[in-house]
């Protein structure tokens, strides 16, 4: 819990720090369109992945086969859809990277692992349905 308060104090100076300096190129108010137009456009792209993820991991599952990508997909396109909903620059760039599915690779495995350990580690609670 300790990381993830620092994570977000750390996360925080940096989101306003960078509002301050490309405020100071652009001009405040359109940071603030950039901002808004940010958001709109990525919560349309994670709605849109989102609904395409759902619909293969349905078809997977139709097939009998596990939908475990499909997934791990989800996670990423939820956690970049939060990142995305949050204002600034620096989580938007995460969110963006965390949706589309060109990058989305680069985390998978990652979270997986993340949440492998944290099963382990019993902080969550695992059951067979």
């Amino acid at each position: 819990m300790r990381w993830l308060m620092l994570t977000l104090l750390v996360l925080s100076a940096l989101e306003i720090g960078v509002f301050i300096w490309i405020g100071g190129l652009i001009g405040p108010w359109w940071v603030v369109l950039l901002i808004i137009l940010t958001g709109i456009i990525g919560i349309t792209l994670a709605k849109q992945q989102g609904i395409e993820t759902w619909n293969r991991a349905q078809l997977s599952i139709s097939n009998g086969q596990m939908p475990t990508a499909y997934i791990m997909d989800g996670i990423c396109i939820f956690t970049g859809a939060v990142f995305l909903f949050t204002p600034g620059f620096i989580t938007d760039a995460v969110g963006f990277l965390l949706v589309l599915p060109y990058t989305r690779g680069m985390f998978k495995d990652s979270i997986q692992k993340l949440l492998k350990r944290l099963v382990e580690n019993k902080t969550i609670i695992y059951k067979k349905w």
